[in-house]
């Protein structure tokens, strides 16, 4: 397992302290705090090929990466970390109720799908060429 200290700049999965503080809230409140892990993880699906998804998690696998930050343990599996190296996860709070944003240069194209929001890439994890528009 590798293990990095916060916050990765040009690497990894990058939380906000906002995003962080709000986790650990979440974490607090399910009494997981001290046991879990934000597990990060993309799975296809939703009107751009790729979806994002978050859980909490007590058991990381032999292959993930580990990564902490602000006080979070993040887990991303490795196919996931190919499509979210150095995506910035942030807590937007607003008038009409807040989220997580996730920032992802990788993704060339996102639509909002339901309730969950949808990225494509311009590559696969296989190296074949994804279309770029979000139809």
């Amino acid at each position: 397992m590798a293990t990095a200290t916060a916050p990765q700049t040009e690497a990894g999965v990058v939380l906000t302290e906002a995003a962080a503080a709000k986790i650990r809230t979440i974490l607090d409140e399910k009494g997981l705090a001290e046991t879990h892990a934000l597990r990060v993880f993309v799975q296809g699906g939703g009107c751009g090929g790729m979806q994002y998804g978050m859980t909490f998690e007590d058991n990381p696998r032999e292959d993930d990466e580990i990564y902490d930050q602000f006080e979070i343990r993040i887990i991303v599996d490795p196919t996931s970390l190919f499509y979210l190296n150095g995506a910035h996860i942030d807590w937007v709070d607003s008038p009409m109720g807040g989220g997580f944003n996730i920032e992802n240069p990788n993704a060339v194209s996102s639509c909002g799908c339901g309730s969950g929001s949808s990225f494509r890439t311009a590559k696969s994890h296989t190296g074949e060429e994804m279309p770029e528009s979000c139809h």
